[in-house]
């Protein structure tokens, strides 16, 4: 028996991943360390999706090579070069490979490197798990994506879709709650093309697992918007139920259609603005994600300024923006690049884009009354979040797993804040 310490970085999905490595490893008769330098073993899973990001897990495999040391996830994947570089050593598990977790451990705690990326047949639904928030299910539902984005390694990564049973589904977001949870998110790479593979939808799983009979919140994670158009008025009706988080991740990219097809993203600008407009025009202070990517190797000052306006126009609550990085195996990375300066310089007007028309969006919360569920605790805060998912900070005491009726006092561009009603 040893001690295992495990770590996570990235998406919900590679959280999901870790989850279950260690509901194997406890049921393979080790033990979870508290921290990487109590443990026989390290177990790293890796996430490769942006050039920063990655640095920053070569960075860390660096820093737990000393020790016994399982790389996971999408790096050793998508760059298996580039994690031997770093950690020779290291044994190297890919994300759909955890069926061989116990197989890789014991043989890397005995002193033999073994590696083991080839996807398997294995369903991540129904596994064992050791969650990272008791209050919070993570339910991936399918593996891999349909898209070929040029800038992109995920594909490269996680594969082909693969979508699992809804019943399988059903059944394990019952166990979730049985266990103490009261959140569910529904991952996977791409939640937009979830069942296309197998004959079924997004909507239709929604509307299978809100019939579960308990009181639970369900998050629908990121759904690429070239999906849309085929789901997208079943997907309102799923909405409806009160059980369903009003809140949408669908990353646009940009807002210049040609940017869109040098980047094979599969859906124009305008996609994505029918989208935000009927989800907010059906549910009253709707919460939209999306994603911008500043600096793509075809993008062009006026290229650029689409993007701006898309974002004036449906002012979306959070930009997660990125630089563009050209990524390793990628074919925008073979494409000629833009200079550094007017990359950051475009990022920077984003940057303060994106700060403004957060806050607008958040101003417009304040004197708001309803039930915020009280589902992340950090540094000593527990964070709530509302019907919206909009993060909720409260002065008073208030503990993991509450629904509390708050009234809104103020807002920042990041956090809503308010008081607890009796």
């Amino acid at each position: 028996m040893a001690k295992i310490w495990v770590e996570a970085y990235g998406c919900s999905a590679s959280f999901a991943d870790s989850e279950m490595i260690s509901g194997l490893i406890l049921n393979g008769g080790h033990t979870l360390a508290q921290n990487s330098s109590d443990s026989d073993l390290n177990l790293v899973v890796t996430c490769s999706v942006k050039d920063a990001t990655a640095n920053k897990m070569i960075n860390r495999i660096k820093s737990l090579k000393h020790k016994p040391l399982v790389v996971a996830g999408c790096l050793p994947k998508a760059e298996r070069t580039t994690v031997e570089k770093f950690s020779p050593n290291a044994s190297l598990l890919g994300p759909n490979s955890i069926g061989q977790t116990l197989q890789v451990i014991n043989s890397t705690l005995k002193g033999k490197r073994r590696v083991e990326l080839a996807d398997s047949d294995l369903s991540k639904v129904g596994l064992p798990k050791v969650r990272l928030n008791p209050v919070v299910g993570i339910v991936e539902v399918a593996s891999g994506c349909m898209s070929e984005c040029t800038f992109c390694q995920t594909k490269l990564s996680k594969g082909d879709l693969r979508s699992y049973r809804i019943g399988d589904i059903v059944r394990q977001v019952r166990s979730e709650i049985d266990e103490g949870c009261k959140e569910i998110w529904l991952t996977s790479t791409d939640n937009g093309c979830y069942g296309l593979d197998i004959g079924t939808d997004l909507p239709t799983l929604i509307t299978e697992v809100v019939q579960i009979e308990h009181d639970f919140l369900i998050r629908v994670g990121m759904m690429n918007p070239m999906y849309m158009p085929r789901i997208r008025d079943n997907l309102l009706k799923a909405f409806e139920n009160d059980k369903v988080l009003k809140f949408l991740h669908i990353p646009v990219q940009s807002g210049s259609n040609a940017v869109l097809k040098e980047m094979k993203r599969g859906h124009t600008a305008d996609v994505f603005k029918i989208t935000s407009e009927k989800f907010r025009k059906k549910f009253e202070n709707f919460a939209i994600s999306t994603d911008i990517i500043v600096g793509f190797p075809s993008e062009s000052e006026d290229d650029f300024q689409q993007t701006v306006r898309l974002i004036e126009e449906t002012k979306p609550d959070i930009i997660n923006l990125s630089r563009y990085s050209a990524r390793p195996g990628t074919k925008a990375a073979e494409m000629k690049q833009i200079r550094v300066s007017e990359v950051k310089r475009r990022t920077k007007i984003i940057f303060e884009l994106a700060k403004k028309v957060a806050y607008e969006r958040n101003k417009k919360w304040i004197g708001w009354i309803g039930e915020v569920f009280f589902d992340e605790s950090s540094n000593g805060i527990v964070k709530g979040r509302n019907f919206a998912y909009k993060p909720v900070v409260v002065k008073e005491n208030v503990r993991l797993g509450e629904k509390i009726k708050v009234e809104i006092t103020d807002a920042t561009k990041h956090v809503l804040y308010g008081k607890t009603l009796s």
